[in-house]
């Protein structure tokens, strides 16, 4: 995984460039079609239209409130078994962790990962350990904002070599992405500009 995605971000920008740089040097075949329609479109102009404008606010709204986890949550006296069955039931690989009763008070996130590390490794019981025995706590928390950009949270997850990164706002915790969400959304923006490069190369335009 984090192949693919070191190589989408180094190879997106020369793909796009490539392609780029055809548009700028036309074959003599290609001549009428492209530039009897270059006064109202530029390859600069469809340049900055692309996927680094993307943010992590795009990723929450495609997502919706229900979708992937997004407000998915357990709280710090649950017992890890709850936790982990709840992820399976809803397909996801983390959950946020809440203080009892305080439903808005973000305590810290247990993962998959966590759950492999410290339960499994370690011949615990699940079904008396307690979530926030595993979590990782609120105060280690790797965090975005909604209007970081997707290939900057991106850059983060690999470096951090973390595969869910909760969302903050000012007023708290407004969602949560993970590696899967940001390297959709990337592949999803590649395809986008590459079909508008494609139809302003065909003429389209």
């Amino acid at each position: 995984m984090q192949r693919a995605i070191q190589a989408i971000g180094s190879h997106g920008s020369l793909l796009k460039s490539a392609v780029l740089r055809h548009i700028s040097a036309p074959k003599p075949a290609m001549l009428p079609a492209v530039y009897s329609r270059s006064m109202s479109v530029s390859s600069a102009q469809i340049e900055e239209s692309g996927f680094e404008t993307a943010t992590v606010a795009d990723i929450l709204k495609s997502k919706g409130k229900s979708a992937d986890g997004s407000w998915l949550w357990c709280t710090t006296d649950d017992s890890v078994y709850d936790a982990v069955k709840s992820m399976t039931q809803h397909n996801v690989g983390a959950l946020v962790v809440v203080k009892p009763g305080q439903d808005k008070s973000i305590a810290g996130i247990v993962t998959e990962r966590d759950y492999l590390r410290k339960i499994i490794v370690q011949g615990r019981s699940s079904k008396s350990t307690k979530v926030g025995d595993i979590m990782t706590e609120e105060n280690k928390l790797i965090t975005v904002k909604p209007d970081t950009r997707v290939l900057q949270a991106m850059q983060l997850m690999t470096e951090k070599r973390i595969r869910h990164i909760p969302v903050i706002d000012g007023t708290g915790m407004v969602g949560m992405v993970s590696i899967g969400d940001i390297v959709r959304a990337v592949v999803s923006e590649h395809r986008e500009e590459l079909n508008r490069l494609n139809a302003y190369i065909q003429g389209g335009y």
